[in-house]
């Protein structure tokens, strides 16, 4: 008799499984687990698989978005005003110079771990543009995890949902069109108009106890790539405040056969951005929030689940676009070395526990401009190929 643990602070729950998951997926892992001898440029299967090349996000330029009610949804409670007041701004000069640092220690890092760091190109983010319809600014190229997904060979624009972010992924152009000459895909979904019929102008806050209200409608697809976590054949997906289900269906289209998207519901009133609420950080090994995920989802019967600490940012340190649970935002280097924020004992604590190597860097002032390590990175390149996971 086989059982999965929730892991949390002082008791565990236990489901009985009369497969053995475990020693499956682990077998399962060994026979099919090879490097891709002729693997191209850009290939990446899952969120563990051992990286050796990544895109980091750069805070150079980062404004403050056009302010757009679509963005009510998901700002914390508090901030509505202050991205209001200062809409087209630059965000505080010691914030970016702080987070710049940080991103810079980041890059070492990677790079003494053996991984290859690429940087987008710096775009003029305060400079207005328009289709006639609407006009905005732009916010920032820190976020590739957002603007880009990477599935096995191929590269996808997404089409995201803020106007603020419309051409975001021209600061990643001259390395997708470096990444296409090498052999690799690159694709893109359906540029979206961004009309007025994409967002419910009837949005209201769900009350207590009531289903989430998405402020995008089914007008054309949209999604951001945050909303998608790979596991090899399956693909996890959410609909969300920037995602959603016609955007899901274009990209369950456009990727074929060969993988399985599998759309999950969380207790979460203002979804947008699946990596801070359920992440499988190696086969067997999911970490999850502890108040979004009140049910794990039966796709991971057979694994191991850890409710993520609480975390212990301080409420003066400044959070735009974020909570404090992108403490659980963390990247995976392996299925054993991840990459924690210096400065978070309980997850790293957590994570020794569980077995994994923490990775430590300092990451707050990055924290400020609404990600943390998954964010700010695109794993390019992860040596393995394409395997099952899930049942």
């Amino acid at each position: 008799m086989n059982s999965v643990h929730l892991l949390d602070e002082g008791h565990q729950v236990e489901w009985d499984d009369p497969a053995p998951a475990k020693d499956r997926l682990a077998t399962q892992h060994r026979q099919t687990q090879e490097v891709q001898r002729d693997a191209g440029p850009v290939s990446s299967y899952t969120e563990w698989d051992p990286l050796e090349e990544v895109i980091v996000g750069i805070v150079d330029g980062a404004t403050f978005p056009a302010w757009h009610f679509s963005m009510e949804p998901v700002l914390p409670a508090g901030q509505h005003e202050t991205f209001r007041r200062n809409a087209g701004r630059p965000f505080p000069a010691e914030l970016i110079r702080a987070a710049r640092a940080e991103l810079e220690e980041f890059t070492r890092i990677l790079e003494a771990e053996g991984v290859t760091v690429r940087r987008p190109e710096p775009i003029p983010q305060h400079r207005p543009y328009s289709t006639g319809e609407w006009a905005s600014t732009g916010m920032y190229a820190a976020m590739p995890r957002d603007a880009l997904l990477v599935v096995g060979d191929e590269i996808i624009e997404c089409p995201m949902a803020w106007r603020s972010r419309h051409h975001e992924t021209l600061a990643y152009r001259p390395l997708l069109k470096e990444y296409f000459h090498g052999g690799a895909k690159w694709s893109s979904g359906p540029k979206p108009e961004l009309r007025d019929e994409l967002y419910d102008h009837e949005w209201t806050d769900p009350g207590d106890g009531e289903p989430a209200r998405l402020v995008v409608t089914e007008f054309e697809p949209t999604f951001d790539a945050a909303d998608f976590i790979r596991c090899g054949r399956d693909i996890i997906a959410q609909r969300s405040n920037v995602t959603n289900a016609f955007g899901i269906e274009w990209l369950r289209r456009h990727l074929g056969d060969r993988y399985r998207v599998h759309v999950l519901e969380f207790d979460d009133a203002h979804p947008m951005h699946i990596d801070a609420t359920l992440m499988p950080l190696a086969p067997g090994k999911l970490l999850v929030h502890p108040g979004r995920v009140r049910r794990v989802p039966d796709l991971f019967r057979g694994w191991d689940v850890l409710r993520a600490p609480e975390p212990v940012i301080p409420d003066s340190h400044p959070l735009y676009l974020t909570s404090k649970w992108i403490n659980m935002n963390v990247l995976m280097l392996d299925e054993q070395r991840v990459v924690v924020e210096r400065q978070d004992e309980p997850m790293i604590t957590a994570l020794k526990n569980w077995g994994f190597t923490p990775v430590l860097c300092s990451f707050r002032h990055f924290n400020s401009f609404g990600g943390s390590f998954h964010c700010a990175t695109l794993d390019v390149r992860r040596r393995g190929g394409l395997d099952s996971y899930l049942g």
